[in-house]
């Protein structure tokens, strides 16, 4: 890659951006081809990125090692968020099984949620897991309302809500007054957890913010006020940096909003965003999936470690 591509850069909109990127650092387009992209997660040890084309039901992974692309898993339930637990392991939602599982170190795939008191989920969205080993999970209807990203079915829960499984296994509701939860992703020391709520989707009025929740000893939430609403499309997935600050995706590239809620800068991408992720040797390698495209940028920001 050579030059700058077109319809890539950083704009400064609150002087402290400045500090977050290298200016000479580019934007380089990773890989194209896919048609809607989703749900990037970093695996250190092996120095590959994982990602979903949920259209195409499938997971694509490329190899930081040589620059090569190839399927991961196909098919892939029509995979959309991904993370990776405190043991290393892929932790995924899926669209068309309505579910979130566990990837295990030998292949075998474990069922962590796929139903709510007898009820099937909608379709999970994207996925977090705590340092105490309980999997926080979003349970908006987008993979049921059309047959291009799941199977159009009706909502046997009939609402979309934000879940928690404790490590025993058992299932509550954490949030239950979202239209569509989206992205989520906890502060540097957990105390906050952050989701989206993208409801502007089916709503011209409708939420495009990001709420801002306190996690209680307990488990429960609390609070949940909005933290900081959309400029351009909405908040889909996005990761937090060790200094607390959000970037999120938008659809004009990457939105990075600080500690307060104040959006401080933007990383352009010509097409849009459906999440990103930190990477690297040294998690300072911002990771973009683009609609049909994987992106990365060098920045002077760390990603928090997931384990």
């Amino acid at each position: 890659m050579f030059g700058v591509i077109e319809g890539t850069g950083f704009e400064v909109i609150e002087p402290e951006f400045a500090e977050c990127f290298v200016g000479h650092a580019r934007v380089e387009r990773l890989w194209t081809g896919a048609r809607w992209s989703e749900g990037p997660v970093w695996f250190a040890a092996g120095r590959y990125l994982l990602w979903s084309d949920i259209p195409n039901n499938r997971i694509l992974r490329y190899d930081d090692t040589d620059g090569s692309v190839s399927t991961f898993r196909q098919p892939s339930n029509n995979s959309n968020g991904h993370t990776v637990d405190r043991q290393g392991r892929l932790v995924s939602c899926e669209h068309l099984a309505r579910r979130v599982t566990r990837t295990e170190h030998d292949g075998r795939i474990t069922v962590i949620a796929d139903s709510y008191q007898g009820k099937r989920l909608n379709s999970p969205n994207d996925v977090v897991v705590k340092s105490d080993g309980s999997v926080w999970f979003t349970d908006p209807s987008y993979g049921i309302l059309m047959d291009y990203e799941g199977d159009r079915a009706d909502s046997e829960i009939g609402a979309c809500h934000v879940y928690r499984v404790d490590p025993s296994g058992e299932i509550t509701i954490a949030a239950d007054d979202y239209v569509k939860p989206n992205g989520l992703a906890f502060s540097p020391d957990e105390s906050i957890l952050y989701i989206a709520d993208t409801g502007i989707t089916h709503d011209p009025d409708g939420a495009k913010h990001i709420r801002r929740h306190t996690v209680n000893a307990d488990g429960t939430l609390s609070g949940g006020n909005v933290f900081a609403t959309c400029t351009e499309g909405l908040f889909d997935g996005f990761r937090i940096d060790t200094d607390g600050r959000i970037w999120s995706s938008a659809a004009d590239g990457v939105h990075c909003i600080n500690s307060d809620g104040v959006l401080i800068g933007k990383v352009h991408i010509p097409e849009l965003v459906g999440n990103v992720c930190f990477g690297g040797e040294k998690l300072n390698r911002l990771f973009i999936a683009g609609t049909t495209s994987l992106y990365s940028v060098f920045l002077n920001v760390n990603g928090v470690s997931p384990l």
